[in-house]
């Protein structure tokens, strides 16, 4: 089979085709025939991060058949279709994906509407969860335009949320957004973000964290769900009664299992009903994943960057 790896830190241009024997599946694993594989900003970012081991192996998404099993998975058999968040190795002809983060692609579903809307669906809603979003609220969304960031903006207008602000690099989004149902648009690098909001989702981090923190109201919550890491003055915090609650999907689906496979139903309904619009920027050769990963890093990206074997 085909993978993508890196055995240098640097930008897309690292990224290596490679041969390699195909994986087996571990317990409580799944063997995946990748036909969509989600490229996410963690994967682009950990290729330049020298504290990322070498061989890089990246991880993502990826949607498929099932082609086996290992010991102990009982709920999936050979031949059902699936997506998952994969801890490594999605940037392959055949993926190894964990049972506990997948879940079926519905008969009326392909493989890339599953990646598309199932990962990134689980972190916008997940983060609108953990921050106790109510329809009162007003929210700010960082990373608006991305994967997960362009579902959050849709979800939380569906949740009923009065007041949905997208943040994002530039304002040549701005019609995209609104047409998603964002009620303001503002760019990173406006000094005005308009009124406080109670609650900001960041997926984005770095030099847009202190900002985000500045632009909730006394007593708001910031879910801070980026790769970016970054910092924020405490004094934030203590004064104006702010709190910061970090998400991973990993933890979340494991601590609230019920909630996640709720929320895996509540997707899937959406879509269906054509409620929430999973959109696909771009859909890109494996062998070509320098340019999926050129995308997410200049913030060209509207909705999903897709690899496709």
């Amino acid at each position: 089979m085909r993978r993508i790896r890196h055995h240098e830190h640097g930008g897309p241009e690292v990224l290596r085709l490679e041969e390699a024997d195909v994986p087996e599946p571990g317990p409580g694993e799944l063997l995946v025939r990748a036909e969509a594989i989600g490229v996410t900003l963690p994967s682009v970012r950990k290729v330049r991060d020298e504290r990322t081991a070498l061989p890089g192996v990246l991880g993502g998404e990826v949607a498929g058949p099932v082609l086996a099993v290992g010991a102990g998975v009982d709920d999936f058999a050979v031949g059902d279709r699936v997506t998952s968040l994969t801890l490594s190795g999605s940037y392959a002809d055949v993926v190894v994906a964990p049972t506990f983060l997948a879940s079926r692609i519905p008969d009326d579903a392909d493989a890339v509407a599953a990646v598309a809307l199932v990962r990134g669906g689980h972190v916008a809603l997940a983060a609108l969860s953990t921050g106790a979003v109510a329809p009162s609220d007003a929210v700010l969304i960082t990373g608006a335009a991305s994967g997960a960031g362009h579902l959050a903006v849709q979800l939380a207008k569906l949740h009923g949320v009065r007041r949905v602000v997208a943040a994002v690099g530039s304002r040549a989004k701005e019609d995209f957004l609104r047409g998603l149902g964002a009620d303001e648009v503002v760019a990173y690098d406006e000094d005005d973000w308009g009124e406080p909001v109670d609650v900001v989702l960041d997926g984005v981090g770095g030099d847009v964290l202190p900002r985000a923190l500045a632009a909730l109201a006394p007593g708001g919550r910031l879910v801070f769900f980026g790769s970016g890491g970054g910092t924020v003055p405490a004094y934030e915090l203590l004064a104006g009664g702010k709190t910061i609650t970090g998400l991973t999907m990993g933890r979340f689906s494991v601590i609230h299992r019920d909630e996640y496979e709720r929320h895996t139903g509540e997707l899937w309904t959406y879509h269906r009903e054509g409620r929430l619009k999973a959109v696909v920027h771009a859909e890109i050769p494996l062998a070509d994943a320098a340019r999926a990963h050129e995308i997410i890093e200049a913030r060209a990206n509207l909705g999903k960057v897709v690899l496709r074997p």
